[in-house]
This record gives C-alpha cells, sequence and structure tokens, in this order.
C-alpha cells in the first residue's frame, strides 16, 4: 500500500482518529503469543501514540517484536459498525514524566476538571512512561453503513445480488 492510499484511508477515518474511543492494539508477547489490549491513542497527523508505564511488559516485548495492528471500532444505535484498522511498527522512547499524548488522549473523553484531576494523578503516579508511536503502514476504513465493506464481503454481497436480480 503506498502512501497516497494510506492518506486516503486515514482522512476518510478522521472522526474515529479523533474519537474518544479505545483503540485495540494487538503485538506479539515476549513468550511468542498473540495479546490485544485495549488503549487510548492520540493521532498526531503522522503517528498513533500509546503510552504506558515503563515497566509494562508490553514495552519490551515491542522493543523484540514491534511489527503491531491497531483497530479503532464504533457501533452505536444511531450508526453503522466502522473501523479503521492499522498496520506499522512500534517506536518507543522512554519520556520522564507522562508522555504528553496520553494526557491529550484522556481529555478527548473527559470534562475539564475530571481531566485536570486525572493529570494530577498521572503526574504523581508516573516518573518515567514508554511513548509508543505507531506510523501506518497499512490502513483500511470500513463503514458498513455505507457499504464501504472489506473486499470479500464486497464480493460476497455482489455475488448474491446477482444470484437475486
Amino acid at each position: 500500500m503506498d502512501q497516497h492510499d494510506i492518506d486516503d484511508e486515514l482522512a476518510s477515518a478522521g472522526d474515529l482518529l479523533q474519537s474518544p474511543s479505545a483503540a485495540y492494539l494487538a503485538y506479539t508477547a515476549a513468550d511468542g503469543t498473540p495479546r490485544v489490549s485495549p488503549v487510548g491513542f492520540f493521532w498526531t497527523g503522522e503517528e498513533l501514540v500509546v503510552a504506558t508505564a515503563a515497566t509494562a511488559p508490553k514495552v519490551a516485548a515491542l522493543r523484540a517484536r514491534p511489527d503491531v495492528a491497531m483497530s479503532i471500532n464504533v457501533s452505536d444505535a444511531q450508526t453503522a459498525a466502522r473501523q479503521l484498522a492499522v498496520r506499522g511498527r512500534a517506536e518507543i522512547t522512554m519520556v520522564d514524566g507522562v508522555v504528553e499524548e496520553y494526557l491529550a488522549a484522556s481529555r478527548k473523553g473527559m470534562e475539564p476538571e475530571a481531566a485536570a484531576q486525572f493529570e494530577q494523578a498521572c503526574r504523581d503516579l508516573y516518573d518515567r512512561m514508554a511513548r509508543i508511536a505507531i506510523r501506518p503502514r497499512w490502513a483500511r476504513y470500513y463503514d458498513f453503513g455505507t457499504g464501504r465493506l472489506p473486499r470479500f464481503l464486497q464480493e460476497l454481497a455482489e455475488q448474491s445480488a446477482a444470484r437475486h436480480a
């Protein structure tokens, strides 16, 4: 997938990238088995940024095997399911104190007073954090309500329509 295609997919999913929804980070753990973790995220316009404690097991796992996938999903009674799926490589930077994007991500879904309390609690808790940046190398946006489907489902729908025409 070339950068133009990735950028188009990400642009189509702009509201998901700005949403307070959790993302799901898939990676390979130190023991070689797959893991999926719900994570808060912040989109910088170039990277999806996740943060965790410097001592979290996923930090060592991502250093050893940095290839990851992320999924941001939204589905509610008013809209059909939508998903942004991303693949990339995790780049880890150790940060003294709290990763700023971690706080920015929390503000997306909190009232200002709650966000200020959360920030203070984080600053009291974390002496050091791991900033995990994922630059998309592949991305797909699906909107099931508008028919923007995975290719295999689109093909099945077309075959079904042809059979019933």
